[in-house]
């Protein structure tokens, strides 16, 4: 079925939840939840995440060598950048009276940024429905995910210069920007991007049982590994207030209906339409948590980690992608 046919019932979409990557995630789910001593080592759970993201700069860049740059791209891409600016300024005007401002900003910048597995999930589920995601779309990826913390570190500075804690020692601008951009995860994603493009068809045949053959099995190990980091993060997100919660809840899909809404007025495809959808919805809780840990000391770790890791990104693996492509096909 191509992108341009008739969208499938919501029903038929929600069968491919059977697809083996997404079972073994519920499968982690349930493994954590019944307190079982399944453990993926943190040197193996760290490989495969810089697997994927070493196959989906691959991916990426294979597909721009292929395609080239265009106006349908730059227009995806500018509302990527739109929406990497917007989600956090509406997370920060919607949060900062209902909690502490510090933990505002942090909660602002892990929703304004991505989540790379909730994006790669993605891909994979539309190839399941035959719906031929664009590679380049990895560009977006990258576009959106350092803006939100620059906000959120301008917000927190502009916070202890007006508060009590304008004695903290402040970590420099240019350093958490040093630390985002350099950061190995998000390196490494760009320059296997680079790498594939200048390679092009002939770097793809070769990379194939690298980029391609390879990639669902270890899809679905490290989806393991995070149904099992999910469960052990569910009890720290159910102790939030009722409003974060429902922040958590349903923030990402209003931020997914933005996102098409901008599709639909521009033109954009349906396929680059769900990939923009899924990555508006989506959190951080790998690449945001780390460099915030460090740059807004004053914020509480479990707030944003846990409702990130252990709200947002479970809802949106299990329900929100296969909402999100029926909508955009729906609508678009």
């Amino acid at each position: 079925m191509g992108i341009h046919k008739i969208a499938p019932k919501f029903g038929e979409l929600m069968k491919n939840l059977l697809d083996p990557a997404i079972l073994f995630f519920v499968f982690g789910c349930f493994a954590g939840l019944i307190r079982s001593n399944l453990e993926i080592p943190r040197s193996i759970a760290k490989f495969l995440s810089l697997y994927l993201l070493m196959a989906l700069g691959l991916k990426g860049g294979f597909a721009l060598a292929k395609t080239g740059l265009n106006s349908e791209i730059a227009l995806s891409m500018t509302i990527a950048i739109v929406m990497a600016f917007l989600v956090p300024t509406l997370g920060y005007l919607f949060l900062k009276n209902k909690i502490d401002q510090f933990d505002a900003a942090a909660v602002a910048a892990s929703y304004g940024s991505v989540s790379a597995v909730t994006f790669v999930t993605a891909i994979q589920y539309m190839e399941q429905s035959q719906l031929n995601p664009n590679g380049y779309m990895a560009i977006a990826l990258v576009l959106m995910e350092s803006p939100a913390i620059i906000m959120a570190v301008l917000l927190a500075n502009m916070l202890r210069h007006n508060s009590e804690t304008s004695g903290t020692k402040r970590p420099s601008l240019k350093a958490i920007l040093h630390e985002s951009f350099t950061d190995g995860a998000h390196l490494l994603l760009l320059g296997a991007m680079v790498v594939g493009y200048l390679s092009g068809e002939a770097g793809k045949t070769v990379m194939q049982p690298f980029s391609g053959d390879l990639f669902k099995g270890m899809l679905a190990f490290f989806l393991l590994d995070m149904g099992l980091m999910v469960a052990k993060n569910l009890k720290d997100a159910s102790k939030n207030s009722a409003a974060l919660i429902a922040y958590a809840t349903i923030s990402p899909l209003v931020h997914a209906s933005i996102a098409l809404g901008l599709c639909i007025l521009s033109g954009v495809s349906t396929s680059d339409s769900i990939l923009l959808m899924v990555l508006s919805a989506s959190a951080s809780y790998i690449v945001v948590p780390a460099v915030l840990r460090y740059a807004i000391p004053e914020a509480n770790p479990s707030i944003y980690f846990g409702l990130s890791i252990g709200i947002t990104f479970p809802l949106n693996i299990i329900l929100g992608i296969p909402t999100y492509i029926w909508v955009a096909q729906k609508i678009n």
